[in-house]
């Protein structure tokens, strides 16, 4: 299979998967790693950008 064709198929699973995301497990460890985060918000202990400074602020970080 070719590099096109092998990411042509991984698109169709994908758009397959991404319209019942109800049937993907998530697992207990993403979870925790989840919650950790929230609670990191919610006592104020990050800093949260908006998604146009995050791009450019990534962007230059690769540069």
């Amino acid at each position: 299979m070719t590099f096109p064709e092998k990411f042509a198929l991984l698109e169709t699973v994908w758009s397959e998967i991404a319209v019942a995301p109800d049937q993907v497990e998530v697992p207990q460890w993403h979870k925790n790693i989840l919650d950790q985060r929230e609670l990191a918000l919610q006592e104020g202990g990050v800093t949260v950008l908006e998604w146009e400074e995050a791009k450019k602020q990534i962007d230059q970080a690769i540069r």
